[in-house]
């Protein structure tokens, strides 16, 4: 069974991935989270203050990053005009 939980995802955010994991726990647009979180912030501070504290308790996603394969300066080849 899959289990939903709220994490922040690195392959998808902006700053420290927080509206990211929300967005997707939730099921909408990281946009409008982001917005929320602006609005917040602009509206006393508290988005602020929240989404730091989100940052720091909330677990980095376990998402596989795609990684280059090491450089190779046999591989290069370059074209004559």
């Amino acid at each position: 069974m899959n289990e939903k939980r709220l994490v922040r995802y690195s392959d998808d955010r902006m700053f420290l991935g927080v509206a990211s994991g929300l967005a997707r726990y939730f099921d909408i647009d990281p946009a409008i989270v982001r917005l929320l979180f602006v609005l917040m912030a602009l509206g006393g501070g508290h988005g602020l203050i929240l989404y730091i504290i989100m940052a720091i308790l909330m677990p980095e996603a376990d998402v596989p990053v795609a990684k280059a394969a090491a450089f190779d300066e046999e591989e290069i080849v370059i074209k004559e005009a």
